[in-house]
């Protein structure tokens, strides 16, 4: 059995493999499930559809009551975004201790809060929990929240999991019960290809696309003049927006270019269907390139998250971080999926979104360790109670 580590020097551990999403998260799993193979733990691997990632779900105490469904659940993702060495001042794959912070890649987002989730597991492996604590670990939500929907369709007995749930990620320990969705659509044109000095016996794919390019922009400026209720939420930005992140066609100038794709992304508000935003779409692209056929596909979904104010999730996280800051952020989570499993879920953690997917990431010191103690708190309210002897 492996031998308990501070949560500091696990940390260390779980930066040091590469878990860029473009890999396969098996070796960090490897690590994680043998680092709780501990009596009273109970270990399950859910294999992604081609075997070479996995999620992870990890029960500590008694089994839940279906009814009630009490106890805690923590979940946090196993992935984290590429780093490239030539921008950082030190390895991104090792953690350094610069000043009060750690340095590392996913130190912040988010493996400060896997490293804390991980030991109170394995520390309360021989407690006596009156209800269970869990913990549910994914891949790939850096790329769509991709294993946290894996989970949602493939985890059958959704009655073995506690209904309160922290999912972690960098919100300064703020206790966050509501963000967007985000949407990725891809759009292909298919023409056909010809010398440019012939262009009557080729088709082109590019043109209709710029057409497509000014009428998806031209939608994103009238959605900033809507204002869906949901909308109040979010003061920086209280509308979808819609943003053209790619654009790829063609093979050489003197060539009529036979293909091209625009990948573009929407950012949901809470209560919007995504069918009325794919149906929205197809009429308004109908609308501007007429008879000339395209393809508009989703090829991501992360929903939005609402929690209700009074859940007592919210007002628990809340009490223990002592925070009266905003409760929503503009980005996705792995929550948007595990809402749909019927988890109420709080987003909490350590670390500072501005610094996550940047060069030097880095997270306080301080909040690590504040964080450590907020979930020993949480972790004492939801699932222990004193032992009669």
């Amino acid at each position: 059995m492996t031998a308990l580590l501070t949560d500091g020097q696990l940390l260390a551990r779980l930066v040091g493999f590469d878990s860029t999403s473009r890999n396969s998260n098996l070796p960090i799993a490897d690590f994680i499930c043998d680092y709780l193979d501990r009596p009273g733990i109970r270990v399950h691997r859910v294999p992604s559809p081609d075997g070479e990632k996995a999620n992870i779900v990890v029960f500590v105490g008694p089994e839940t009551n279906p009814e009630r469904r009490d106890g805690l659940v923590l979940s946090g993702h196993m992935d984290v975004v590429p780093a490239d060495p030539t921008e950082w001042d030190t390895d991104p794959f090792r953690l350094n201790e610069r000043g009060d912070a750690y340095v590392a890649r996913g130190a912040c987002d988010m493996k400060g809060f896997l490293a804390l989730a991980i030991n109170r597991a394995a520390q309360l492996a021989r407690a006596a929990l009156r209800q269970p604590l869990v913990l549910l670990l994914t891949y790939d939500e850096e790329v769509g929240t991709v294993g946290a929907k894996h989970f949602v369709q493939s985890w059958q007995d959704r009655a073995s999991l506690p209904r309160h749930a922290i999912v972690g990620e960098p919100t300064s320990l703020r206790a966050v019960r509501i963000h967007k969705g985000h949407l990725e659509f891809r759009l292909e044109f298919r023409g056909a290809s010809a010398h440019s000095g012939y262009p009557h016996l080729g088709t082109n794919a590019i043109e209709p696309a710029g057409r497509a390019i000014v009428a998806l922009a031209a939608l994103g400026e009238r959605w900033r003049d809507e204002r869906p209720q949901a909308g109040r939420h979010f003061p920086e930005v209280p509308y979808l927006t819609l943003n053209i992140g790619r654009i790829a066609g063609g093979v050489a100038v003197n060539v009529v270019p036979d293909q091209c794709a625009i990948a573009f992304d929407v950012r949901i508000l809470p209560g919007t269907e995504v069918s009325a935003i794919h149906d929205r779409l197809d009429h308004l692209l109908s609308e501007a390139l007429g008879a000339t056929p395209f393809a508009l596909e989703c090829t991501s979904e992360s929903p939005a998250l609402l929690l209700d104010p009074q859940a007592e999730i919210f007002q628990a996280v809340q009490r223990e971080a002592q925070d009266k800051g905003p409760d929503s952020v503009s980005y996705a989570t792995d929550a948007g999926w595990l809402q749909h499993a019927g988890l109420e879920c709080v987003v909490f953690g350590p670390g500072d979104i501005a610094v996550a997917h940047r060069p030097n990431e880095a997270l306080p010191v301080r909040e690590f360790i504040a964080a450590s103690g907020i979930l020993d708190r949480l972790i004492h309210r939801f699932c222990r109670a004193p032992v009669e002897l």
